[in-house]
């Protein structure tokens, strides 16, 4: 056998190297047919069935949720910076409010704001006239640490205002009437070191300065007021026993560099020109000219699926190609543009004073801090910096200083006042602007 095996060696040896390849090739070729045994499925043979018991943990680590990046709560470093005319009035800390517009229900004013629907059909079931929101009046609401509703206001009217405060059982609705006189007052002043303390000097109340900041916002940047620029502000304060108990801003007249600025409220608690041109700068649904699919949703309850623990998302991720160019969703001012941690490159713009929105996981910077842009201009191109796990922007918008949902959110738009309800509200300006005189 041994001599077979080296006669065999010793012809091959003595083949062409080409022909000694070939040979070799067919060989190993010949074995490998010989030894394969394809699997063949047999339908009555039983199926090998193995239980796995897994944690609860674990169990949460197989969700959808589990391939997305978790939010934290924002860096110090990305966080939006904030000046006077963000100063909130005393024991309104942690209150949201809204003013109810054409459209709007309980559920969709409460619902962009990430509050359960279970909430939203519990105080549903406490008052059943919440399903009658009219334009105009006006929700406040607190949350928990937890976020969940903790107390509803209802302004429905000067005179009645209803509270819901949670129970264990559902919320419990009271009711409270005003039964003060509503008087006008006219406060002037002249701007010095800065809009609010002049204001504060003129007799305006943290609250009122608020409300005015707010009227204002698309016309002007309070904090470009020089010395020397005037302001006239009418309210309407309700008076109880010589006390001053609530007021409601009717209307404002800024005058700077010699010219005038309006904002006159209407019914509907919305501020106009003079004219009824509505003053609210329109905005874009989405960041970019087209749609993209949406690879996770604003959830500010979202737990994070190792720890189980609340971990907010505060936006919305639209996954697209590297590259893509983000528009900026209205006119504003960037506030931020950098690289931040968990955030990667991102922009953030504020639109007058009670929006900004912000960008992430940018790949390219095409603005800086302290530029104006306008409603659709490019800002950035889209990436997947920072802590992402695939090419995606994480898009935000924030209404006086509260994340909401992209998707759903009441965004402003360019309207004015047409038919009845304008010629009602040009008979109002006729009564209001002599009172709004600068001497």
């Amino acid at each position: 056998m041994q001599q077979i095996a080296r006669s065999v060696a010793l012809a091959f040896n003595n083949l062409p190297r080409p022909h000694r390849v070939m040979l070799g090739s067919l060989t190993v070729l010949t074995l490998a047919v010989a030894v394969w045994r394809p699997y063949v499925y047999h339908p009555n043979t039983a199926p090998i069935v193995k239980t796995i018991e897994l944690e609860k943990n674990e169990i949460r680590s197989l969700l959808p949720e589990a391939s997305e990046p978790i939010d934290q709560a924002p860096q110090e470093e990305e966080a939006i910076p904030q000046d006077e005319l963000d100063d909130k009035a005393d024991g309104d800390a942690g209150v949201h409010e809204y003013v109810v517009s054409t459209g709007d229900t309980l559920s969709s004013v409460l619902n962009q704001y990430g509050i359960d629907m279970g909430d939203i059909s519990q105080l549903s079931a406490a008052d059943k006239d919440l399903r009658n929101l009219k334009i105009g009046q006006q929700l406040s609401w607190t949350l928990n640490a937890d976020g969940d509703l903790q107390q509803l206001t209802w302004e429905m009217s000067r005179r009645e205002t209803r509270t819901y405060d949670r129970t264990a059982n559902g919320f419990k609705m009271s009711s409270e009437m005003q039964e003060g006189d509503w008087v006008n007052s006219v406060l002037k002043g002249t701007v010095g070191a800065s809009f609010v303390s002049s204001a504060r000097d003129a007799g305006l109340t943290s609250a009122e300065i608020s409300a005015v900041i707010k009227a204002m916002q698309w016309q002007m940047d309070l904090r470009k007021l020089k010395k020397g620029d005037e302001f006239s502000v009418l309210m309407s304060r309700e008076m109880l026993e010589g006390k001053r108990e609530q007021s409601q801003l009717l209307g404002v007249r800024l005058r700077s560099d010699g010219k005038d600025y309006y904002a006159i409220r209407a019914e509907d608690g919305k501020f106009y020109d003079r004219n009824g041109t509505g003053l609210a700068k329109g905005f874009l649904r989405f960041p970019t000219s087209r749609q993209f699919r949406v690879s996770s949703n604003f959830n500010p309850r979202r737990l994070n699926p190792v720890t189980g623990r609340v971990a907010p998302h505060r936006g919305v991720d639209f996954a697209m190609p590297q590259g893509t160019p983000v528009l900026a969703v209205g006119d504003g001012e960037v506030v931020q543009a950098k690289r931040s941690g968990a955030a990667g490159y991102y922009v953030a713009i504020r639109h007058g004073r009670t929006y900004t929105t912000r960008y992430m996981h940018l790949r390219k910077l095409l603005v800086k801090p302290g530029q104006k842009i306008k409603r659709g201009d490019r800002i950035a191109l889209s990436g997947n910096t920072g802590r992402s796990t695939g090419p995606h922007l994480h898009y935000e918008v924030w209404i006086n200083q509260q994340a909401v949902n992209p998707l759903t959110a009441k965004l402003p738009r360019t309207e004015g006042l047409t038919g009845s309800d304008r010629r009602d509200y040009l008979a109002q300006v006729k009564d209001v602007v002599p009172q709004l005189q600068i001497d």
